[in-house]
């Protein structure tokens, strides 16, 4: 199959600090290339992929101080792809609404994969003018602000099971792993650690439009000895703070899309500790993977009681059951199949 993969400029594929979208897009192009099929990545010059790569430009836009206006050379991305479209059997977009305007210009299918969280007011308006082009959920819980949106699959994200090493032995600090901003509760983070007396380690980015909440819901509590603040770091040193960890603190507080971090956890077979949100119920297995919440006393409880006698290897093999990273590639070839065999039709998925 002849196969374009659209992604985001912002980061690099895979990014070499923080990012979701961008690493999800890499983990799935390798596997697709691994399993025979023709794939061009259409992504920013210093993406390093084993596909053919259409460099739209220079370097991830986030690290190129010189971009203004990062949407519109997202727009000269998809006039490339529109030049090259007859190359392709299948295009698969992971740039959110912006790709819906290449399913209006192009005979050649063109499937959208939605990363992002779907309750702004103005998506009604967009998934309203757009009901008749293909998405593709990362959860099911992400499709219940827009259940009438034409979705044909969900399907999860996957991690290559070589990328992040399995470590039986549990350590005596917390870890959070993301971005510092309000939804994703990093003061909750340090509120969970405080009251169960154990260190938290932050490894986090911070980008400008978060910048006031850190100075005052977080820099504060940096004086504390128990809490240390890393900043952003690379998947090496990711991955001995995940698998040295006792647990991996995943507190949010906003509509969870999937949370692909929490899966970096799991390949560690560290518990992951995560507030009822969002996707969190569909992708943590509660007692096997880690634990759920509601309220950081909660989570303070299942911290306690349970972590120390966790099952670290049924936590990885249930990772290894559910989310690696060629199933995920064998999903999304079966949506590529069944869409293709319906003509665009709703697949009542």
């Amino acid at each position: 199959m002849r196969i374009a993969q659209i992604s985001p400029l912002f980061e690099s594929v895979p990014p070499s600090l923080y990012g979701g979208t961008e690493r999800v897009v890499s983990y799935l192009t390798e596997e697709l290339v691994k399993a025979g099929h023709e794939v061009v990545l259409f992504a920013s010059g210093d993406s390093k992929t084993s596909a053919e790569l259409v460099p739209i430009c220079e370097k991830a836009l986030r690290l190129d101080e010189r971009c203004m206006d990062p949407f519109g050379l997202h727009f000269v991305m998809m006039e490339e792809v529109l030049k090259r479209q007859d190359d392709f059997d299948i295009i698969h977009s992971h740039i959110e609404c912006l790709g819906f305007t290449l399913g209006r210009r192009t005979q050649v299918p063109v499937v959208s994969t939605l990363h992002g969280r779907l309750d702004y007011w103005e998506h009604g308006m967009i998934f309203r003018e757009y009901n008749e082009l293909p998405v593709i959920s990362i959860s099911n819980a992400q499709r219940k602000p827009l259940p009438n949106a034409n979705w044909i699959a969900t399907v999860y994200h996957g991690l290559p099971p070589e990328l992040y090493t399995f470590n039986e032995n549990r350590g005596n600090y917390l870890i959070y792993v993301g971005r510092v901003s309000p939804e994703k509760k990093v003061e909750s983070a340090i509120n969970i650690a405080l009251k169960s007396g154990i260190p938290l380690k932050i490894a986090a980015k911070v980008d400008k439009k978060d910048e006031e909440y850190f100075e005052t819901d977080i820099k504060p509590h940096l004086n504390n000895p128990l809490i240390e603040f890393l900043g952003e770091i690379n998947d090496r040193e990711k991955n001995k703070l995940i698998g040295s960890a006792l647990a991996f603190l995943h507190p949010v507080d906003w509509p969870e899309p999937f949370g692909l971090s929490m899966l970096e956890a799991m390949a560690c077979g560290t518990p992951v500790i995560a507030r009822r949100r969002g996707s969190i119920p569909e992708v943590v297995d509660h007692g096997v993977t880690g634990f759920v919440f509601e309220d950081d006393d909660e989570a303070v409880s299942y911290i306690k009681n349970y972590c120390p006698g966790f099952s670290r290897k049924a936590c990885r093999k249930r990772f290894e059951d559910r989310f690696k990273a060629q199933k995920m590639a064998e999903d999304y070839l079966k949506v590529y199949g069944m869409f293709l065999e319906s003509g665009g039709a709703k697949l009542n998925a």
